[in-house]
């Protein structure tokens, strides 16, 4: 059997270890010795990416902002996807984590960050929806924590009441989408959504391509288009 590699390891802002495994070409990001994102387990975090294809596929440029760099899976299909004039912001919490995709995890998709239709903005991603301006982006696309329930930093659960969502869907031009990636199904949240503006679902994701089951839920909200004529 081979053996796992702790590679690097850092603490989040509410005190918790992070640390970065690898293992026979695998990588692993840790909090507290619980996996929070695999490389072998990457489906949901494409599909999140994938989410956003319908609005880049738009003429002329498109903005988009990932929360959340975690392996760099979801940067990847929106990158797929996006055409030559893309504008894709990636808001990371964690210096550490955008360091790891550049070293340790290079070969995964870390030359993913050199694109230069990508700009890393370090820090809290509800600093960056604050300051910006309304109708900024085409496609926000967040997995920034656990869900709806926060796992990595207790804050991140201002994105998800009710100013945090009426924000988000203040910072969507018309016609835009958010999409949230979920561990675990809140019941509540498609209705939270709604009151919020937008037309909302619920997509099931799964943990491997071929799984049978889904393990995730992507909550998606549409932002009317604005009116024609």
């Amino acid at each position: 059997m081979k053996p796992h590699h702790l590679l690097a390891e850092t603490r989040t802002p509410d005190g918790a270890r992070l640390t970065l495994h690898e293992h026979d070409g695998s990588y692993c990001i840790r909090l507290d010795g619980q996996d929070l994102m695999h490389s072998v387990t990457s489906t949901s975090e494409i599909l999140l990416g994938e989410l956003a294809a319908p609005l880049l596929k738009r003429a002329g440029p498109v903005r988009v902002l990932i929360g959340g760099l975690g392996l760099g899976y979801t940067l990847k299909a929106v990158l797929a996807a996006a055409g030559p004039k893309a504008q894709v912001e990636v808001g990371e919490l964690m210096p550490e984590v955008e360091l790891w995709n550049r070293t340790h995890m290079v070969g995964l998709n870390g030359r993913l960050l050199d694109d230069p239709r990508v700009k890393v903005r370090l820090g809290d991603v509800v600093a960056t929806l604050t300051k910006a301006r309304p109708a900024s982006y085409d496609a926000i696309l967040l997995d920034v924590d656990n869900g709806p329930i926060p796992m990595v930093a207790a804050g991140n659960v201002r994105l998800y009441g009710p100013r945090g969502l009426e924000m988000l869907h203040a910072r969507l031009a018309p016609g835009g989408r958010l999409a949230i990636w979920s561990a675990s199904p809140d019941h509540t949240f498609v209705r939270r959504l709604t009151a919020a503006g937008f037309a909302a679902q619920a997509v099931p994701a799964r943990l491997f391509a071929t799984a049978k089951r889904s393990a995730y839920v992507i909550y998606v909200g549409d932002k009317a288009a604005a009116p024609t004529g």
